[in-house]
């Protein structure tokens, strides 16, 4: 999912829905117009997507997935609710492979 929508952010091959809401159509002209913001969550998006379709750099991936997840998650909270419940299960994904893969970030903390 990661790595297909990092690919959009770079190629655009996926049509923007009609029916949007003015207030997301606002946010996302907001994004695009800095001009670098959106090639960075691509990259982040691609490189974290891949990483964590392979077992051994799932924490890694997990870990550059995460500022992404969080983004995900509030704006639609605030911007665009009708997402919500896709957010949640990411959520869910995302929490599910940090405490999996928890030794992991331990030496970090430590």
């Amino acid at each position: 999912m990661f790595v297909n929508a990092g690919l959009n952010k770079f190629f655009n091959y996926m049509p923007v829905p009609e029916d949007l809401p003015e207030q997301v159509i606002e946010a996302m002209t907001g994004f695009m117009q800095l001009g670098w913001l959106m090639p960075l969550i691509a990259l982040a998006e691609v490189s974290g997507g891949v990483l964590f379709a392979i077992p051994k750099f799932r924490a890694l991936g997990a870990i550059i997935l995460l500022p992404v997840i969080v983004g995900i998650f509030l704006f639609h909270s605030f911007q665009a609710p009708s997402g919500i419940a896709l957010a949640l299960v990411v959520v869910a994904i995302e929490i599910w492979a940090i405490i999996e893969n928890w030794n992991k970030y331990l030496p970090m903390v430590r």
